[in-house]
């Protein structure tokens, strides 16, 4: 593992136009595939909010499972992305092969053990988001039929996110699109009962999400066969693990598996201290945190395109190009998070005149609207820095010790007592809730400048 000091990067030539070119070649698939997964999520909350309150906040109480699920898989690939984008820089593709092999196997176990509880204690899983039993009953209904598109989502996220790191970005872009389809075209079927169907309404969507992600694997599997020469999905992989990269995997990725657990843990923990908070306040939140995703796809994609880039960079032992290349990334996270602060102010008033809401809740989803425009702010410079620079260079345990502790022992915590214990309103709580990511900025800009994650973490295979 090789260290570097802080150099002066004047005197390097580096092509600035075809690097924002090359970047933002990566950037852009990936903001599509982001703003298509946001459009699954955006059509269950639209068309189960012109349906009824109940029924969306018990989709979006639901969907907290799956959120864990999806961050633990999440976890898995992002971790594998610190070995492979370093690899694929020395185009050593039977150790990414590898390590696909390996990621694919902890996400299918992983898969199945959540199927199996929302299978069996669909009622208990969303009882820990809330007291309404109207809600649970509505949730369960979903858990049950969602529950069985996990392993096939398995499949789809790890091995997708694994071709991200060695620039085959595309491809994730026609699957999620023809899975929004898929989606789209189901759910309103279904959910109202449109052409003769009967009217499910949240089973519905349910459904719909299901053929989708049948839909998602199916086509993954079929590029796997028939067109990615480059890195292949070999069954021997999948049952024998190198003792070597298992070792490296651990070392790196697994801070990155706990790290993005706590963190969905902390996020489901806010759902659930406002989950307590009313069913209005849920609807509300739930439309939110739509609309911070939807301002967010742009910066998603940066933070993608930050790891694969400075990882490649790395892995060519080019350490003082990537110091000046994360320079760039940091401010390019800044504007966009910027713009995705404007977007959602401007959107709030257009969302909340679709949807069937009561008084309350549109006036809660106005100010979550406020709190949203300045968080999202944070969270683009942040995630860049700890999911695009620090873990590209193998830096992953820092990000888990900084979101517990400003997670779990501030925000959350003090969040929980204004609720709770001073019974402070659903705004004062909101605020609370939604203050790490600004806690975080100046601890990332620290942690930046002490340049402990720029090294190169391969070895000799």
């Amino acid at each position: 593992m090789r260290y570097i000091k802080r150099q002066t990067t004047n005197d390097l030539n580096i092509n600035w136009k075809g690097f924002y070119r090359s970047v933002f070649a990566l950037v852009f698939p990936m903001a599509i595939q982001n703003l298509i997964n946001v459009g699954v999520t955006a059509t269950d909350v639209f068309m189960l909010g012109r349906v009824g309150e109940k029924v969306l906040s018990g989709s979006s109480l639901a969907g907290q499972i799956q959120f864990i699920m999806m961050l633990v898989f999440f976890g898995i690939t992002a971790g594998a992305t610190v070995l492979t984008a370093q690899y694929w820089g020395k185009r050593d593709t039977a150790t990414i092969e590898k390590i696909l092999g390996m990621g694919l196997s902890g996400g299918i176990v992983i898969a199945a053990a959540f199927t199996v509880l929302a299978l069996l204690m669909p009622e208990q899983l969303v009882g820990i988001f809330t007291s309404d039993g109207e809600v649970i009953f509505e949730g369960a209904k979903y858990l049950r039929i969602v529950g069985l598109s996990y392993v096939f989502m398995a499949v789809t996220q790890v091995y997708l996110n694994i071709m991200r790191s060695i620039e085959r970005v595309v491809v994730a872009t026609v699957v999620y699109f023809v899975s929004l389809l898929v989606n789209i075209v189901i759910n309103a079927v279904l959910i109202f009962g449109l052409f003769g169907a009967p009217r499910l309404e949240i089973a519905g969507a349910a459904i719909g999400t299901l053929c989708a992600r049948i839909t998602e694997t199916a086509m993954v599997l079929l590029y796997a066969r028939y067109k990615n020469k480059i890195v292949k999905i070999r069954m021997r992989n999948l049952l024998h693990i190198d003792p070597l990269l298992l070792s490296d995997y651990i070392r790196y990725a697994m801070p990155v598996v706990i790290n993005e657990l706590m963190w969905g843990l902390g996020t489901s923990a806010n759902t659930a201290i406002i989950g307590h908070l009313g069913s209005e306040a849920v609807a509300a939140n739930s439309v939110a945190q739509v609309a911070r995703q939807l301002a967010q796809v742009v910066v998603f994609g940066i933070s993608g395109a930050t790891a694969i880039w400075l990882g490649k960079t790395l892995g060519e032992g080019k350490l003082e190009y990537a110091r000046a290349y994360a320079r760039k990334f940091t401010v390019l996270s800044l504007v966009l998070g910027i713009m995705g602060g404007v977007l959602i102010l401007l959107l709030g008033p257009l969302v909340s005149s679709v949807l069937t809401l009561s008084a309350v809740s549109r006036r809660y989803l106005g100010f979550m609207f406020f709190v949203m425009s300045y968080f999202v702010v944070g969270q683009a410079f942040n995630t860049t820095m700890v999911c695009g620079i620090f873990r590209s260079g193998g830096d992953t345990r820092f990000g888990l010790v900084m979101d517990v502790s400003t997670m779990w022992g501030c925000s959350i915590l003090l969040g929980a007592a204004a609720a709770f214990y001073f019974h402070a309103s659903v705004p004062v709580v909101y605020v609370i809730l939604m203050s790490d990511e600004i806690i975080k900025m100046p601890i990332c800009w620290w942690r930046y400048r002490k340049y402990k994650w720029l090294r190169d973490v391969t070895r000799e295979m």
